[in-house]
């Protein structure tokens, strides 16, 4: 049930900067990108553990960052517990911060709980924070595995997100303890099992 986005516009809004350090979450966005090019998402024996279409996608953004005469680099993150940006440990976000220090505009390419996360993880740092994508929706889609061991998406739908009503009372964001426990216990596992 990855989340479906729309590309905002970074370039315009890239315009004053000079530098700029791209932090994207390699699972929605990649998903998104994959599904709108009707190309696989992972293709495990040419690609290992990147999306190709999602690695294009991130490439063509810098060629035009720097038409525009902005230096970019990208934050990348390997492992596979570190592509939910939004579920990053503090030390991933500590690393984050430390190499946000040389930019002055970060872009994230995520949902508003990866943007969350760069925000709170930069803290301090004058870098100016950018969201390159808009959640739109949830994809409905259906798995496929195709030779040799490529994963694709097959008659995938966008299931919209209703905004909130106006007038509606905002909700408690802030997650309880025993749910930031359950969290912290499920990542501990995650991080268990891909060492």
């Amino acid at each position: 049930m990855p989340l479906h986005f729309e590309d905002l516009d970074v370039i315009s809004a890239t315009r004053d900067s000079r530098s700029a350090l791209i932090v994207p979450c390699n699972m929605c966005p990649a998903a998104t990108v994959a599904d709108r090019e009707n190309k696989p998402f992972l293709r495990l024996f040419k690609d290992f553990l990147k999306s190709a279409p999602f690695e294009k996608y991130i490439s063509t953004l810098q060629n035009r960052l720097r038409e525009q005469g902005v230096r970019s680099k990208v934050f990348k993150s390997h492992l596979p517990h570190q592509w939910f940006l939004c579920m990053w440990t503090a030390a991933r976000q500590r690393k984050l911060q430390k190499h946000a220090r040389q930019y002055d505009t970060v872009i994230v390419l995520g949902c508003e709980s990866a943007t969350r996360t760069v925000r709170d993880s930069i803290g301090s740092t004058n870098c100016k924070l950018i969201e390159g994508m808009e959640t739109t929706g949830i994809i409905n889609t259906k798995l496929s595995l195709q030779f040799p061991c490529d994963i694709c998406f097959k008659d995938s739908k966008v299931i919209p997100i209703s905004p909130p009503e106006k007038g509606a009372q905002p909700t408690n964001t802030e997650p309880s303890s025993t749910t930031v426990a359950n969290i912290k216990r499920s990542v501990s596992r995650l991080i268990q099992a891909t060492h």
